[in-house]
């Protein structure tokens, strides 16, 4: 017969499972080492492409220096390049004799600056250089509530009196920005690119323009200080 009566509950300690035990243990993991892939081994037998369409406005000035398009890219990134007169498109094809795998993408972001009215000088930096970047946002995106006059007005504020504003955002970020109706395009670096958006967006909120340059200087001084 048991002793134990019916209110009275004992607990028995329970033992580990082995699998548990061996958890907790401390178990050294080596990391796995992975090596550069070599540009050979990106290579594949099938050719890349891309397109860049061309607005109407963009299609003269690009007959007209389409001999300046075609040298670099065809030269330096050794790439096959066309216009396509039907679909108005500037078509890209690797070729055999292309060595980096990222040419391709870099002659795409080179046609599409120019597209968007960059100068042909500054669009040629996105090809010598690597760290540079588009980015392009409409003045709705930063206040919805801008209609009519007020638009205008804020297309106005960020271009100044004979465009002193926008140059001035240009030389102390170290960027290049088209204005394009109410699209805004900005050529250059990610840090500085970042500096001219918010000096911009600031002016499409309504701040006054010396307040802004006070605080695109201070900024851009620290950046400069930093790197």
């Amino acid at each position: 017969m048991s002793t134990e009566q019916p209110g009275s509950s004992k607990t028995t300690p329970k033992r580990g499972r082995p699998e548990e035990m061996e958890l907790d243990e401390e178990v050294s993991v080596k990391k796995p080492s992975f090596p550069p892939i070599s540009a050979d081994k990106l290579k594949t037998d099938k050719s890349e492409f891309r397109k860049v369409p061309i607005p109407p406005h963009r299609y003269t000035p690009l007959k007209e220096n389409w001999m300046k398009i075609y040298t670099p890219v065809v030269e330096h990134l050794k790439l096959q390049i066309r216009i396509n007169v039907k679909t108005r498109n500037v078509e890209l094809k690797t070729s055999p004799e292309t060595a980096d795998v990222g040419s391709i993408q870099k002659a795409a972001d080179f046609v599409r600056a120019f597209a968007l009215g960059f100068d042909l000088e500054d669009c040629l930096a996105l090809i010598r250089l690597d760290d540079l970047f588009l980015e392009s946002f409409e003045i709705a995106d930063v206040k919805t509530t801008l209609k009519g006059d007020h638009l205008a007005r804020a297309i106005g504020r960020i271009a100044g009196k004979g465009g002193r504003t926008k140059y001035s955002i240009e030389n102390v970020t170290k960027t290049r920005i088209v204005l394009a109706d109410s699209k805004i395009h900005i050529l250059g670096s990610f840090q500085n690119m970042r500096i001219a958006r918010t000096a911009s967006c600031n002016l499409i909120l309504g701040s006054p323009p010396a307040k802004v340059y006070g605080k695109m200087r201070t900024v851009a001084s620290r950046m400069s200080e930093r790197f």
